[in-house]
């Protein structure tokens, strides 16, 4: 067994990475991070005559996802120790290098991205709830949501709304996928849905509305981002309408939701691609008068509201 006493966190990641390049479980003891409240990672404490360097839960949960693996419940060993368990993740297993045979359906019921439900993973749920407070969602009577897939993004809307508020909104989805689009008609009966490109939304009955919502949508390959963003805002978006765009900062991978955008030609998160989109649509909507802010983690969120609205 493995024990981690006072080494360095950049000595403990090295020797880990090696045992993990020939094995796909690696157990090692450290301090139980139960034993201080207070404590900040690499702080010295000494008990029973041994020093230790304390990290917390939290340092051992975001070592697990950097080394590509999930942590496994911890088994208490000594009185002042704990044994962790990191099990390598099955990189085989994410809807992103998912063999696709029907374009249309990449996302739809029989992929492994339908299974994921956003709303169930705290820092997207956080950021995601705060946008919707932000732009009143209760005051909202006519919402789009472009890449609506199965509906999550409805459902959290739902929750936060007395059912006769809800009611009395508008709800409209439009994504490619036929079969989510199915699915989504079933959950929100009286909500309006389109299997459709969206990037000839002119080609739909329309018309515009004061909030749109497109989450992890905007910067697929057929989308060319920047003109489509603004032809939505201009086109699509009431005067006083208001916009919550999710740019995805992370990947799906057995099971986990792993921070940090990947890049083409990068073997580690690269997020200059991501920074241009966010940074242009905050630049862009301020220019139209928007109030933007930029919220969320492993999704970020811009939020927009326009200037001098209630």
């Amino acid at each position: 067994m493995i024990s981690f006493t006072f080494q360095p966190l950049i000595e403990i990641f090295e020797r880990l990475k090696t045992l993990l390049q020939t094995s796909n479980i690696v157990s090692f003891e450290v301090i139980n991070p139960d034993i201080s409240h207070n404590s900040y990672s690499g702080e010295p404490i000494v008990i029973n005559g041994i020093n230790y360097l304390y990290h917390g839960y939290k340092a051992w949960v975001n070592l697990a996802e950097l080394l590509g693996c999930k942590i496994c419940t911890p088994v208490k060993n000594q009185e002042h120790t704990v044994i962790i368990t990191f099990q390598k993740l099955n990189t085989s297993d994410s809807f992103h290098d998912a063999p696709i045979k029907n374009k249309e359906e990449k996302y739809g019921v029989d992929s492994a991205f339908f299974d994921i439900n956003k709303n169930e993973e705290p820092t997207f749920l956080s950021a995601y709830h705060k946008a919707l407070q932000a732009v009143k969602i209760e005051t909202r009577q006519n919402i789009l949501d472009l890449g609506i897939n199965k509906a999550d993004e409805f459902e959290l809307i739902a929750s936060m709304l007395q059912p006769e508020v809800f009611q009395n909104i508008k709800m409209t989805g439009i994504d490619h996928s036929v079969s989510a689009i199915e699915f989504a008609k079933k959950r929100f009966p009286d909500a309006t849905f389109y299997a459709h490109d969206i990037n000839k939304l002119g080609g739909l009955p329309i018309e515009r509305f004061d909030l749109i919502i497109s989450i992890g949508t905007l910067q697929s390959p057929s989308i060319n981002y920047k003109p489509f963003l603004m032809d939505l805002v201009k086109n699509n978006l009431t005067k006083n309408g208001a916009l919550i765009l999710g740019f995805p900062n992370s990947r799906w991978i057995g099971g986990e939701l792993i921070y940090g955008a990947k890049a083409p030609n990068y073997n580690y998160s690269e997020m200059s691609l991501l920074f241009n989109d966010v940074i242009f649509a905050k630049k862009y909507l301020q220019q139209k008068k928007f109030r933007v802010t930029i919220t969320g983690r492993e999704y970020i969120f811009i939020t927009a509201t326009k200037i001098g609205t209630p």
